[in-house]
C-alpha cells in the first residue's frame, strides 16, 4: 500500500507499479499470483478499465468465472466498443451458464472486429447451443 500522505503522483506511480507487476505475472502464466497486485490496484483505482480487464483475465484463467464476468461487465459499461471486453464477458457468461447473455456479447465482439476469426468461432459455437 502507498503511504497515507502520498502525493497523487506517488499514488499513481504505486498503482501503475501494481498494475505492471500483475500484468507481468499474468503474461508469464502465473494467474494466481497476478491476482494480488491487480486486486490491490483495483482497490485504489476501481474505474480504470485496464486494471479491471487484466483482473478479469486473471480471474478467468483461475476458473473464477463469476468474478471475471463482474470485471468484464465493468469494462464494457465504461467502454462499450471494447471488442475484447465483450468477447471475454461472453466467455465468462458462457462458463457460468448464462448462454443467452453470452451470445449477445460474443456477437457484439465479432461485429466490432470482423477480422478476428477466434471471435467468430466462439460466436458460432455458442449460437448452436
Amino acid at each position: 500500500m502507498s503511504a497515507p500522505g502520498a502525493s497523487p503522483e506517488e499514488r499513481g506511480e504505486h498503482v501503475y507499479d501494481l498494475f505492471r507487476r500483475g500484468s507481468s505475472l499474468l503474461d508469464a502464466g502465473d494467474h494466481n499470483a497476478a491476482l494480488v497486485p491487480l486486486e490491490q490496484a483495483k482497490a485504489f483505482e476501481p474505474d480504470k478499465t485496464s486494471i479491471r480487464e487484466a483482473l478479469g483475465r486473471a480471474y478467468f484463467h483461475v476458473g473464477r468465472y463469476a468474478a471475471a464476468r463482474e470485471e468484464f461487465a465493468a469494462v464494457v459499461e465504461r467502454a462499450p466498443v471494447n471488442d475484447y471486453a465483450h468477447f471475454c464477458l461472453g466467455r465468462a457468461l458462457e462458463k457460468i451458464g448464462r448462454v443467452a447473455e453470452a451470445r449477445r456479447h460474443l456477437a457484439l465482439a465479432a461485429c466490432l472486429r470482423p477480422d478476428r476469426a477466434d471471435y467468430r468461432v466462439y460466436r458460432d459455437r455458442i449460437a448452436a447451443v
